[in-house]
């Protein structure tokens, strides 16, 4: 009997599929690590040991990292929880960090995420980096590291758009099958080949599918036994039961097509479960509404797929047999892509932008040193996993120095480059071409509108969506917040630098497990409008009694700080939220008479001024198109004004603005 193997690689599992993730894996490595800190687990041991699986479910439940519903099964969703942190190397099987996963806490730790590196990214995902580089995959016979096929590939060709990085790059599982997916991709773009040809091509070679056609066209008897079977389901054979009533009436719609057997073939469709169902109306229909079906019947079936016209029967059950693996592969694969994506991204090492993958700067000089030697190591296991050891360690070809680099921007850039600054000037200059471009197309004014209002209402799953799942709602505010002022100053300045976050390859912010600073640190240039100065923007998405508590502290201490360590410029303090109460808008007003002490109280500064800020403003100022320039003056008669705190923000910033 025919059983499902695979025929593609994926990185970690579904259920560890986790927004937040790079937080996610810094906070379980500090909770692994205090667990088998505690007695009472120290001497455990993990392996086959439900109760200690069970235990490490509850102390991470009581720490707060689990946040859903109590599970089920506590030692099976320990397990699932961890899987992803043993795939990269940083546990081992015992669920103990590694040399790798301790390097990777002391990091996370330190909140110290420099990059002095060969490829000028951040600690954390150096780290990363080089655990991709090991990370296996294992099959049958042989062993792929996703992450080293990927960099072949991208060599190879430059870049591959999103259906490539979803539907083909997971088929290269060894050699051969790499070096054809690269000469599907380029036949593709030459329109001598489609994305199905070539997933039909890698799954139809293999002896389990071609047993199971076999038998499909050699059956007389068409039943649910027979499609379960030929179906090879890898979860439950049941799931393929609906495919029998949906091949007897595609065989019936064939022999009488009329509005009555159309809906009959739309509704047999609709019992199929997944993703595969809608690709089965896709094929079939020109739209995928139920309602547009009953109002125009057979006219909403592409009679002129080859499955509708067949009329021999063998023909017929090989066409369908095709389609029935097609859809089920491209399903499995649209489950894979968001994973494959989230793990790569680890790294920092490759874009994501505009349905393209593509590497970095500096990443992509790496790997066209390299390249000549990815093919040989790809399709082997690493014996230094959980090691966090050099690159010449990993392969001596990954023994790259900084001088080839700069040799290789030359000659893949057309730049001159003579130290590391003319490169970090390069790729400076790239990433605001990147952020501007995406301030164009996925932050325009209306965007950033709503996203304000989505913050007042803190709709999480909506702000995450539109903006990044791997960072939580507050850093995305401080994010948003940055974007919207860069444009508000007319896109000038270095923000990306002044927002004080950690960003990942696509320029979107990551959250990491330690704090650090909150602030976005904009210093202006002198103009005619106003003088040079820095003007520090403090934000918080608290409300009510809870912001009195957390931020009328937290904000003067940080402009006085700073004011104290740069006492020869000017500069002041924007604290902005979703809502202001009116005694934090009162305590913020008397600082502008309150002296600001050193910790030893030798030296002060007589005075600080903080502007409080809602959303609801941002919107208009937004809205009404005003400048920084504009806000610098009404900020600053806002200051020097005598009005009562109770009434001071609406008549002085609201109104004014």
């Amino acid at each position: 009997m025919p059983a499902y193997k695979s025929y593609c690689w994926s990185l970690g599992t579904t259920s560890f599929r986790m927004v937040e993730f790079n937080r996610k894996i810094e906070e379980q490595l500090k909770l692994l690590n205090e667990f088998w800190h505690t007695p009472e687990y120290a001497n455990e041991n993990w392996s086959s040991n439900n109760a200690i699986q069970t235990a490490y479910y509850n102390f991470i439940r009581e720490q707060g990292f689990i946040e859903e519903k109590e599970a089920p099964r506590k030692d099976k969703d320990a397990r699932q929880k961890t899987s992803g942190l043993v795939d990269l190397g940083i546990i081992d099987n015992e669920r103990r960090l590694t040399d790798a996963g301790r390097a990777l806490l002391a990091i996370a730790e330190s909140g110290n995420f420099s990059r002095d590196n060969i490829l000028r990214i951040p600690a954390d995902s150096y780290i990363y980096f080089k655990q991709l580089l090991k990370l296996s995959c294992p099959f049958e016979t042989n062993n792929v590291r996703p992450y080293m096929v990927l960099s072949y590939i991208l060599s190879e060709i430059g870049e591959i758009n999103k259906s490539e990085f979803t539907y083909l790059l997971p088929l290269a599982i060894n050699k051969e099958k790499t070096e054809r997916i690269v000469n599907y991709i380029k036949a593709i773009r030459s329109n001598n080949a489609t994305i199905d040809d070539a997933i039909v091509s890698v799954i139809s070679e293999m002896k389990n599918y071609q047993e199971a056609k076999k038998i499909l066209t050699e059956s007389s008897v068409i039943d649910d036994a027979l499609i379960q079977e030929i179906g090879m389901n890898r979860k439950s054979r049941t799931y393929d039961i609906p495919y029998t009533k949906l091949y007897h009436t595609l065989r019936i719609f064939n022999a009488t097509p009329n509005d009555e057997s159309a809906i009959d073939l739309f509704n047999a469709v609709d019992k199929i479960s997944g993703k595969a169902r809608t690709y089965w109306k896709m094929y079939l229909f020109n739209s995928v509404s139920r309602y547009t079906l009953e109002k125009t019947g057979i006219r909403n079936v592409k009679r002129n797929k080859a499955i509708l016209t067949i009329e021999d029967e063998i023909s017929f059950k090989e066409e369908f047999f095709k389609l029935l693996h097609l859809f089920k592969a491209k399903s499995l694969l649209d489950d894979y892509y968001d994973l494959n994506k989230r793990y790569f991204k680890t790294s920092d090492t490759i874009i994501f932008q505009d349905d393209k993958v593509r590497f970095d700067i500096i990443p992509n000089c790496y790997f066209a040193l390299v390249k000549d030697s990815l093919l040989d190591m790809a399709f082997s296991e690493s014996n230094n996993l959980e090691l966090n050891c050099d690159l010449s360690v990993i392969g001596p070809a990954f023994a790259v120095n900084q001088k080839q680099i700069f040799n290789k921007a030359e000659e893949l850039y057309g730049v001159q480059v003579r130290s590391i600054i003319d490169i970090q000037d390069f790729v400076e200059r790239d990433r605001y071409d990147r952020l501007n471009q995406m301030i164009d197309t996925r932050f325009t004014d209306d965007v950033l509108i709503d996203l304000m209002t989505m913050f007042e209402n803190r709709n999480d799953d909506d702000i995450q969506s539109i903006v990044t799942n791997n960072a939580d709602v507050p850093t995305i505010f401080e994010y948003v917040l940055a974007i919207v002022w860069y444009k508000i100053s007319g896109r000038q300045g270095k923000v990306l630098e002044y927002m004080n976050l950690s960003l990942d390859a696509d320029l979107l912010p990551i959250t990491h497990a330690t704090g650090g600073h909150e602030d976005i640190t904009y210093k202006y240039s002198a103009t005619t409008n106003y003088p040079a100065h820095t003007l520090l923007i403090e934000m918080t998405l608290a409300s009510k009694t809870n912001q009195r508590r957390m931020e009328m502290e937290p904000v003067s201490r940080h402009l006085g700080d700073y004011m104290l360590a740069h006492r020869d410029g000017e500069s002041y303090c924007l604290f902005a939220t979703t809502f202001l109460h009116v005694n934090v808008t009162s305590d913020f007003r008397s600082r502008k008479t309150t002296p600001y002490y050193s910790m030893d109280g030798s030296e002060c500064v007589d005075g600080m001024k903080i502007i409080p800020f809602q959303t609801s403003e941002i919107k208009t100022i937004i809205k009404k198109q005003i400048t920084y320039a504009q806000l610098y003056h009404i900020f600053e008669q806002a200051y020097q004004s005598n009005v009562a705190p109770n009434m001071w923000y609406q008549q002085e910033i609201i109104e004014k603005i």
